[in-house]
């Protein structure tokens, strides 16, 4: 029996419907419900923030300007999305995939 493939809700390139990450845009979740990049929550289309934990689902991408999608990768123009602990003693560079600090533990929003 054929295994058919299906668009990626990211970039549409077509995957394997088993697929746990996109292999074209590393996307996590290509095919499945949004969910919240911090709790893993399943979020519903337009949501600004996280009905579970309450984050803020929303960000402007550093690079080019323009509103994304709080994930690894700009959804616009791809470029890393990266966070700044707000200690003034820590100030390490991490990835908005937790609520506090990876180093120091400080909250990070």
């Amino acid at each position: 029996m054929a295994s058919y493939k299906h668009p990626c809700k990211y970039c549409g390139k077509l995957i394997a419907r088993d697929s746990n990450f996109c292999p074209f845009c590393t996307q996590e979740n290509p095919l499945g419900p949004m969910r919240c990049p911090i709790c893993r929550y399943p979020l519903e289309d337009g949501a600004k923030v996280c009905g579970h934990c309450g984050v803020l689902l929303w960000n402007t991408c550093k690079s080019c300007g323009k509103e994304t999608f709080l994930g690894d990768k700009c959804s616009n123009c791809g470029t890393p999305i990266i966070i700044v602990c707000p200690n003034s003693k820590c100030r390490t560079e991490q990835p908005p995939t937790s609520k506090k600090c990876i180093k120091c533990g400080k909250p990070l929003r």
